[in-house]
């Protein structure tokens, strides 16, 4: 279930969030990363996901999102877990007068998509990253960096 703003402020501010991030390679080894539209994070590269909902099985989650952030089906036994992480941020979606805290459950997956046919919705643009130009780029999140193998 979604909830009216004032009570989501309310939630942030109170409780950590869990959320899935989404860890897609293509075939080739690349990474999908998207230009933040939304704070947290906001203005930086980062890997698609997004917050479980209350009520919602995580595999509901897992499609949903998926669905969501990448506009395709894929079903959680089709992606392997990567770890439990967690995030924090300064700010929150609706400002910077509270600051944001994820429990994150990183899942990793193998699409080759084309990337006109994401959605625009929490990322403005997306592009497919080499792990090196992923690691080193300044205007990658540095959550997003935790996501690759350790060398």
């Amino acid at each position: 279930m979604f909830l009216e703003k004032s009570t989501f402020q309310t939630v942030i501010a109170s409780t950590p969030l869990v959320s899935i991030d989404l860890i897609v390679r293509n075939k080739s080894g690349e990474y999908l990363l998207g230009y933040r539209n939304n704070k947290p994070a906001q203005g930086f590269w980062f890997v698609p996901g997004g917050r479980i909902l209350k009520d919602e099985p995580m595999h509901i989650a897992f499609t949903r999102l998926v669905k969501d952030e990448l506009g395709i089906y894929v079903d959680l036994t089709d992606a392997s877990f990567n770890g439990v992480y967690e995030h924090f941020y300064d700010d929150y979606v609706f400002g910077d007068e509270v600051s944001t805290h994820y429990v994150v459950l990183a899942y990793e997956l193998i699409v080759d998509m084309a990337l006109d046919d994401l959605p625009q919705a929490q990322h403005s643009d997306y592009k497919w990253f080499g792990a090196k130009e992923f690691s080193n780029s300044s205007n990658v999140h540095k959550h997003s960096k935790w996501y690759l193998p350790k060398e």
